[in-house]
């Protein structure tokens, strides 16, 4: 990957992005890896996020490129190769059970009692641009059919 490609999937997760870049084009420059991402810097504190929700399996916080009024991202804290949920095995049933019910505690937490989108994005096709699973929890305001 060039170095032009790793700045715009970098920028397009810490707001910096060029004029030219969009999802589409982080997605399509990302490269799937078990290697650390942007989430595992900020569950190591790395990088400043706005956290809503966190225990010990899970952090939940605020997209810095939000797409609705509520946007927030929900994280495994161990990632154990789950790069995307094409990549789910057996093993990681408990974890993307917890991902769903935190979605679900985290949108009355704020406020979403006439409802909310949850998202998961694999692989460039699907807009996926890091390969760690995670969730988008989506609200606050009608959401519109198809997505996209």
């Amino acid at each position: 990957m060039s170095f032009e490609s790793r700045l715009a999937v970098l920028s397009s997760h810490l707001s910096l992005k060029p004029a030219m870049a969009s999802e589409k084009e982080a997605a399509l420059a990302a490269v799937p890896s078990d290697s650390p991402t942007i989430f595992d810097k900020i569950i190591n504190k790395e990088i400043p996020s706005t956290v809503v929700y966190e225990d010990d399996k899970v952090l939940a916080f605020r997209d810095i490129s939000p797409q609705a009024p509520t946007h927030i991202i929900i994280i495994p804290k161990v990632k154990d190769g789950l790069t995307g949920i094409s990549k789910a095995e057996e093993r990681h049933i408990d974890i993307l059970g917890y991902l769903l019910y935190t979605a679900k505690l985290v949108a009355k937490q704020e406020g979403l009692e006439d409802g909310y989108r949850v998202v998961i994005n694999d692989g460039p096709s699907g807009c996926q641009s890091v390969y760690h699973i995670h969730v988008h929890l989506l609200g606050g305001r009608q959401m519109n059919w198809p997505p996209g």
